[in-house]
């Protein structure tokens, strides 16, 4: 099978999308399917460029207009779109993101060559504000030429088929995955004494709550054994920096900045507790990264986050800042509790036990089969009944790699292409009235399209475009 990842986000950037994107190529190569990666030009980033396994990437030389997106013309890339496509034999256009304009464009190319067309959202929108309204509309437009659409989550699935009024048979849930191989704990790494490290990785935008975040650090001001480590850039980096000079933690609270993707473990694995302080989310990587690498993981309970991750890997709490100061509390006693029950003798000063240690554990959690349950984060812990030590570390990472696996992820998503293969393709009647159907604004540009790809097939037809070779993949 031939599929082509489109998308505006790929590496160099970094991001769940780009991460996605990579790690489900990546797969479906090991699968033995032939993959290529169409996304824009980043810098001198430019061309046709090999990356791990032979992944082949098209970085095409199209100008950014906003926030690593290009500009949404529909029309102006169409002959490069068409080049790529039947040079390289595609069969299925998967096209990532509803940000991402060059996806939706490259989904109505492939429609319009009678290609099979699958989508996959990784977002969640709202139905109010113009900018959502706008997205929605366009979605909508995009996802009635399309063949199926994935969703991360099933609150995302929920979302999406009401924003773009698409059946719900045409939609499919299949969760991102976590490379829990890369990802794992390493216990050494964090404080030897009593300091309780809190660490937050996102990015430092409003839908991410950074407002939320600026709100809870203070509450910690007089508790000196409570660090933050913030991983991440953004807008909101100014107010948490204004934060930290105002409550004069400016040796407890550590601001790093933007941190390349296969640095973030090493960051993840200095800390007790993972704070996610989202207002909206559709899956959330980061809280997948945070378990599988031992952290105890305090999230707000907003979109699809609910159903990420077990009770026994995630306390949740309303997206309020007594809630999530609550649920830290909580965290904290947990873990002071873990320590404790893990030691012959409850040591005071907190530390980790160390690599013997973990034995006495192991033989602990077989007499004890029992996991933690869920605890309520609306209002503070106060009888130490509700307080229940933690999962090792260690059986964390392997829980994660049983719940999200990328080989799973690219059966699923194999199962969907399949699915499309044995579907007819469009007519041009039907995509005509689909689009007229939802969005009678966006016909002109579609029949534009049309006849500039009718015009190109009269110009240089397929049998004249030059086939790619396929470069032979070396054993791993």
């Amino acid at each position: 099978m031939r599929i082509c990842m489109v998308s505006d986000f790929f590496y160099p950037s970094i991001g769940g999308v780009e991460e996605h994107v990579y790690n489900l190529s990546q797969m479906l190569l090991s699968l033995g399917h032939k993959i290529v990666v169409l996304t824009h030009a980043y810098g001198d980033c430019s061309g046709i460029r090999y990356v791990t396994h032979g992944l082949k990437v098209y970085y095409l030389p199209i100008k950014v207009c906003y926030n690593q997106c290009i500009l949404p013309t529909a029309v102006c890339n169409v002959p490069m779109l068409r080049a790529v496509l039947l040079r390289e034999r595609v069969e299925v256009v998967h096209g990532h993101s509803a940000f991402s304009a060059l996806a939706h464009e490259a989904l109505m190319v492939g429609s319009l060559l009678g290609l099979k067309t699958v989508f996959t959202d990784h977002s969640l929108f709202g139905f109010a504000d113009l900018s959502a309204a706008l997205t929605n509309n366009l979605l909508e437009v995009n996802l009635s030429m399309v063949n199926h659409a994935i969703c991360v989550s099933h609150i995302g699935k929920e979302n999406t088929v009401l924003r773009a009024r698409v059946a719900k048979h045409r939609v499919s849930v299949i969760p991102n995955a976590v490379d829990t191989a890369l990802f794992t704990p390493d216990v050494s790494q964090r404080p030897s004494n009593e300091t309780i490290n809190i660490v937050v990785a996102s990015r430092l935008v409003y839908r991410k709550g950074i407002d939320l975040l600026a709100g809870v650090i203070p509450r910690f001001k007089n508790t000196h054994n409570v660090n933050f480590i913030i991983v991440g850039d953004g807008p909101k980096r100014d107010l948490l920096e204004e934060i930290r000079e105002k409550t004069n933690m400016q040796d407890r609270v550590e601001i790093l900045g933007a941190v390349d993707h296969v640095k973030v473990r090493d960051v993840l694995v200095r800390g007790h507790i993972f704070v996610n302080t989202s207002l909206t989310e559709a899956y959330c990587m980061a809280i997948v990264e945070a378990a599988s690498c031992g952290l105890q993981v305090v999230s707000t309970s907003v979109g699809g986050i609910p159903e990420v991750l077990p009770k026994s890997l995630i306390l949740l709490a309303e997206p309020d800042i007594d809630a999530i100061h609550s649920a830290i509390l909580v965290a904290i006693d947990r873990h002071q509790k873990s320590i404790s029950s893990m030691m012959r003798i409850p040591a005071p000063n907190g530390h980790i036990p160390s690599q013997t240690d973990r034995r006495g554990k192991r033989r602990q959690r077989k007499s004890n089969p029992s996991t933690p349950g869920s605890v309520s984060c609306s209002t503070p812990a106060d009888e130490s009944s509700q307080i229940e030590p933690v999962l090792c570390p260690y059986k964390c990472n392997e829980l994660v790699e049983t719940l999200y696996n990328w080989e799973d992820v690219a059966l699923r998503t194999v199962r969907v292409y399949d699915r499309v293969l044995q579907e007819r393709a469009f007519t041009t009647s039907e995509l005509v009235y689909a689009v007229y159907q939802h969005g009678s604004w966006f016909l002109v540009f579609f029949v534009v399209a049309h006849f500039l790809v009718r015009l190109l097939d009269h110009w240089r037809p397929r049998s004249r475009v030059e086939v790619a070779q396929d470069v032979s993949r070396q054993p791993s």
